[in-house]
């Protein structure tokens, strides 16, 4: 999994003309994608790194604070550029497991009390953000 990580004070994400995540106050920004190769236990992973990374303000994390975290799945995340001028997408998770593990992610940061708003998977989404410094990160688990 790999997730490119920035601080934010706003974020949001419209599908179809709808806000369908946001979050309204300084909190994290994740674009997240899933390898083909990935399983459950990086979804547990990634989770814990998310929720526990210091890049807030003072070296806090969204654990400490409550911050929220605005999650978008992000398959091109895995696009190969080596080679010619055209992406290869070959490395990224295929659409149902993409989907399945980007649930869990979710699902195992709520479970540790974090507030996530997300996108929604596999849409056209239009995502607008504030970023705070700007702080943005690779996390690769």
């Amino acid at each position: 999994m790999r997730a490119v990580v920035a601080r934010v004070t706003e974020a949001d994400v419209t599908v179809a003309g709808e806000i369908t995540g946001a979050i309204d106050e300084p909190g994290l920004l994740v674009l997240l994608g899933i390898h083909s190769q990935d399983s459950p236990d990086k979804a547990d992973v990634m989770a814990r790194k998310l929720h526990e990374l210091r890049i807030l303000r003072d070296e806090q994390s969204c654990a400490v604070t409550g911050a929220p975290l605005l999650l978008v799945s992000q398959f091109t995340l895995y696009g190969d550029t080596r080679k010619g001028r055209r992406p290869s997408w070959t490395a990224a998770a295929r659409p149902e497991p993409a989907a399945q593990l980007f649930d869990l992610v979710v699902e195992r940061l709520r479970q540790r009390g974090a507030r996530v708003s997300t996108g929604v998977f596999g849409a056209a989404m239009a995502v607008r953000s504030v970023n705070d410094g700007p702080f943005t990160v690779l996390v690769e688990v």
